[in-house]
């Protein structure tokens, strides 16, 4: 249910990708409380962007998912741009976080929908 995009322009040693894969999973799954099986999470380093008119390490992420609790959004960004800046050091003012509830029937997965 729950998909994260990091688009990033940092650059990021290929043995560093799986461990950033494997803990913004956990941190997505723990934040949400949903079970991790269902976390999906999409890593694009060396995008080219521009932020604030510099082209130093930004990153822009996406957190979908069924049921995301609005009253929620401001400790995600806490959580997420705290841990995307550890993994990324990216500081947490190059980080913007677009946030989606998706309805149940336009979430697909395993030949249906939730």
């Amino acid at each position: 249910m729950p998909y994260l995009k990091i688009q990033s322009n940092a650059d990021i040693p290929e043995e560093k990708k799986e461990t950033i894969l494997q803990r913004l999973s956990t941190t997505v799954a723990e934040s949400l409380g949903k079970p991790e099986r269902y976390v999906m999470v999409a890593l694009e380093p060396s995008a080219t962007m521009i932020f604030s008119g510099e082209q130093a390490p930004c990153a822009y992420l996406e957190l979908k998912s069924i049921g995301l609790p609005e009253d929620s959004t401001a400790d995600l960004s806490r959580t997420l741009c705290a841990t995307v800046s550890e993994l990324l050091a990216i500081p947490p003012e190059r980080i913007y976080i677009e946030f989606a509830n998706a309805p149940r029937r336009l979430w697909g997965w395993n030949g249906a929908t939730f």
